[in-house]
């Protein structure tokens, strides 16, 4: 048992009383899984817990995540100008392919609604748009986002709960890969340690063990393939391609669309990122701080996009373009969409326009966040990567 909460961070908001009782139910929660593991699990493990645990996880529990309001501002939530361009994309897609979307992990379901406002408004209306959500909550909140802004297409959209038997058309995912729980991994001179999580004197610590099994197969490879400094400590995924993979036995005809933070492998693992990638957000605020408050804030990590590309085409998928987010915009038409708000109505221009600098600038959005997509009987090259594509940086 935990019986004592961790000190709030000095630059972080004091949380109210009811989300402290919230994350101390989550806190004993994982200490009592970690007791009954042995008194020790791995990092995976204990990000899946704070996420994902029902009902108290932070993906799972009814704290507002997205916006302003929230902890963090996805693409999406910024502008329907996202939305707006991708769309080009996503009639390609659709007409190559079948007309039908699985969108994976919709967040507020901003990204949904006004997807669906403008494939209308193209002439291309999918003839059903589904979500694969696990949280009742989220499903609930995406319900209410899409009947507020386009009601006459909500009959059109339905929740699933796991991934499909076989699908056709186009499977887009916005910042899910990145929430998919991770190993940490210590390259030592002598050998691979595993990072996970104890408890010691009501607190969780962290505490290596050695690395076994396909994770210690996986880290091997990374160590002979990249220059890792002694004591080099980062994350390994062996959850997201493995997702990726899956994706081949199901897609008959169609795309995968994942949009994501991250690198190629080389430069994700660089002598100079030796601490990792991992990251949490509260209240806007980053910090490396896993367990601050588990079930308040969000724990990320960003995205190996080499390993994605190997599980991908092993597994059968085509790779069909890889790329940042400014250039696919920018190939997408995003100068055309900013185009339809006149310059001269500043009120409402200055907004769009300011929206769209975060989602490409450099410094912003536009350069860290990338756009891949797979797949399975596309013919033609696809519009958003017609110049700009980063594939062989894989």
């Amino acid at each position: 048992m935990l019986p004592r909460l961790p000190t709030t961070p000095a630059f972080l908001p004091v949380p109210h009383d009811d989300a402290l009782a919230y994350s101390a139910a989550l806190q004993h929660h994982i200490a009592a899984r970690i007791d009954a593991a042995g008194g020790w699990i791995g990092f995976d493990r204990f990000m899946d817990l704070a996420l994902y645990t029902p009902a108290m996880g932070y993906y799972a529990g009814g704290a507002h995540k997205f916006g302003a309001a929230g902890d963090f501002i996805t693409a999406p939530e910024l502008s329907a100008a996202f939305a707006q361009t991708l769309a080009a994309q996503v009639v390609q897609i659709l007409a190559l392919s079948a007309p039908q979307i699985v969108e994976v992990g919709a967040g507020s379901g901003r990204l949904a609604a006004d997807l669906l406002c403008e494939l209308e408004l193209r002439g291309s209306p999918p003839g059903a748009y589904a979500i694969l959500e696990l949280s009742g909550e989220l499903r609930a909140r995406q319900r209410q986002t899409i009947g507020d802004r386009a009601p006459h297409l909500l009959p059109r959209v339905v929740w699933l709960e796991q991934l499909p038997g076989r699908f056709d058309g186009l499977v887009l995912a916005n910042e899910v890969l990145d929430a998919m729980p991770a190993h940490l991994v210590l390259w030592n001179e002598e050998a691979i340690a595993e990072r996970g999580v104890a408890v010691d004197a009501g607190q969780f610590i962290w505490r290596d063990r050695p690395a076994s099994g396909r994770l210690l197969e996986q880290a091997q490879l990374l160590a002979a393939e990249c220059p890792l400094t002694p004591a080099y400590l980062s994350e390994v995924s062996l959850l997201a391609p493995a997702w990726v993979a899956q994706w081949a036995a199901i897609l008959g005809r169609g795309a995968l669309l994942l949009i994501d933070y991250g690198f190629p492998r080389r430069e994700y693992y660089h002598p100079q990122r030796d601490s990792g990638t991992l990251m949490c957000h509260y209240r806007h605020h980053a910090h490396g701080e896993p367990f601050y408050l588990p079930g308040l804030q969000d724990i990320t990590a960003h995205v190996e996009f080499t390993a994605i590309v190997e599980a991908g085409c092993a597994a059968g998928l085509d790779l069909l373009g890889y790329s940042t987010q400014a250039n696919f915009l920018f190939n997408c038409g995003l100068t055309e969409v900013l185009a339809r708000t006149p310059v001269s109505e500043p009120l409402r221009y200055l907004p769009v326009a300011n929206a769209v600098q975060k989602l490409v600038s450099p410094a912003e959005m536009g350069e860290l966040f990338k756009v891949i997509a797979f797949g399975k009987g596309i013919g033609e090259p696809l519009l958003g990567f017609a110049s700009g594509d980063r594939s062989a940086t894989l």
